[in-house]
């Protein structure tokens, strides 16, 4: 007898994402694979034809609409965020509030950035009119991280989609009812365009088949390494690629910023503790003139003694989301102190996975892992400095060139001390006070990356330029001809060597 029972189908591959309070399951999710995210880019591209051929205005329209909608689920969304990353509910409440500032930003300003303009032609093509336009590019590929699921990843999503793009997004292993909360807030909120941000979730093999999956452009964040490695598989293909790399930045306090001592270190200790340091532009190095550098530690150690994580409403900041990470801050604070620095507030025994007390170093050597690795926890180093021109010599010498800031009482002097750092984006009596600033880019160099998101240069990062030139009226002299008589190029040419003799 012949058994006609059909063969049961194999389950699909999962991932078990995990509190990282509790260490308890939160949920399932599947495993998508090559052929789930060719298929989400496929129908991308499909819809995305759809979406560029709207007028801009309505683009904006359901694009503020999206914005209403994220706003009036803020609490769910900020829940969502809470869970899976350990942040108090507060700060996933603020992380929400900045993306909406970002996505309303880009909506009303990308007609405005990305419209055809008339550019000025020299004397031989006075005959032409020249312009240029940016176009999207088609279908974008994002990598996010898990530190801040909605922030930063939407710097990425929701410009590329007001430039008239798709989007395939691929959270982090950590967050991804995260982005998958994201891609159906907006097919609820733009009906008609299912699919146009689409959600893919794994592990770093879903990463790589999104880079291969002839994405017209991938945005990534994380690491150098693994930046390196996505790279690596989009230069296959010539793949266009923007990449932030996290940071190690630094804080100048000047001596004449005595007089307000008390705000620049309450912003030190926001800006090194603030989601558990798990900041990719999070204050790590601080140099302070030596003259001031006393009252600065004393301020800081007071401050930061006073903060307290945990997971009760009313700590300031949660557990390490990535619980390996607690082992890299350990190593850094431990070989800090063995090459001579002196702890002020901690030490190693502040690490009790999963969470991190407060560290406050002085005296590190700059070589150590501390002043020269990405710590990314919540462990501030606090160097004294003979002047401003030491600081900002030391502040450079990293290999990280993503954020800083200055802390000084002439404000004056300190944008011209800005203007000296290699940093992508300086706050001047503030810390990370550009990534509040919509209308600001932001990115880094050398190991923090490249490329821009935000701002105009966000929305031109996902769109290709288009020059166009319209002949007006034929030439006298058309110089684009074999037809061109010798002596009337020769003319020409002494024309254009005797005008340009001139200044």
């Amino acid at each position: 007898m012949t058994d006609t029972t059909p063969a049961t189908a194999p389950r699909a591959a999962t991932f078990t994402t995990y509190s990282p309070t509790t260490g308890k399951p939160i949920a399932e999710h599947p495993v998508n694979g090559p052929e789930e995210v060719s298929r989400a880019v496929a129908r991308a591209r499909t819809v995305q034809a759809g979406w560029v051929a709207l007028p801009a205005s309505e683009r904006r329209e359901h694009l503020l609409r999206w914005k209403k909608a994220l706003a009036s689920d803020l609490d769910a969304v900020a829940g969502t965020i809470a869970e899976e990353t350990g942040k108090p509910a507060g700060d996933a409440a603020l992380e929400v509030v900045l993306t909406l500032e970002h996505l309303g930003w880009a909506a009303r300003n990308a007609q405005r950035v990305l419209r055809r303009r008339k550019v000025g032609t020299g004397l031989f093509t006075a005959h032409q009119r020249a312009s240029l336009v940016h176009r999207p590019l088609g279908v974008v590929g994002v990598i996010g991280p898990w530190n801040y699921p909605v922030y930063t990843p939407m710097g990425s999503i929701g410009y590329a989609l007001a430039a008239g793009n798709a989007v395939v997004f691929k959270p982090s292993e950590l967050t991804p009812a995260t982005g998958v909360r994201l891609a159906e807030s907006f097919d609820a909120a733009v009906p008609g365009h299912a699919g146009l941000l689409t959600s893919v979730t794994g592990a770093a093999s879903t990463g790589d088949a999104l880079a291969r999956s002839g994405v017209d452009k991938l945005a990534f964040t994380g690491s150098p390494g693994t930046a390196r490695k996505v790279m690596a598989v989009c230069a296959e293909t010539l793949t266009p690629f923007l990449a932030e790399c996290g940071g190690k930045d630094a804080v100048i306090v000047t001596a004449d910023a005595d007089a307000d001592l008390d705000a620049a270190a309450d912003a030190v200790v926001w800006g090194a503790l603030s989601n558990a340091g798990q900041t990719c532009a999070g204050v790590e190095r601080v140099y302070a003139v030596r003259e001031i550098h006393a009252a600065l530690c004393e301020r800081v150690v007071e401050r930061a003694g006073a903060v307290r994580p945990g997971a009760e409403a009313d700590a300031a900041y949660g557990p390490m989301t990535l619980a390996g990470q607690a082992e890299i801050v350990e190593r850094h604070v431990t070989g800090a102190i063995s090459a001579g620095a002196r702890a002020l507030l901690g030490g190693p025994e502040s690490v009790r996975a999963p969470y991190i007390a407060p560290v406050v170093l002085t005296g590190v050597p700059e070589d150590a892992a501390a002043m020269t690795e990405e710590t990314f926890g919540p462990v501030v180093a606090i160097n004294p400095v003979t002047d401003v021109d030491e600081a900002v010599e030391r502040a450079n010498a990293s290999r990280y060139a993503l954020g800083a800031a200055v802390f000084c009482r002439d404000r004056r002097a300190g944008a011209a001390i800005a203007a000296r750092l290699r940093a992508g984006a300086v706050s001047v009596n503030s810390v990370l006070g550009f990534a509040a600033v919509p209308a600001l880019p932001f990115g880094g160099s050398q190991d923090s990356g490249f490329g821009r998101i935000h701002g105009a240069e966000g929305l031109r990062a996902f769109t290709s330029v288009q020059s166009t030139t319209v002949q007006r009226f034929t030439p006298p002299i058309a110089l684009t001809s074999f037809g061109v008589p010798a002596a009337t190029r020769e003319r020409a040419v002494r024309l254009a060597r005797a005008l340009h003799r001139r200044r």
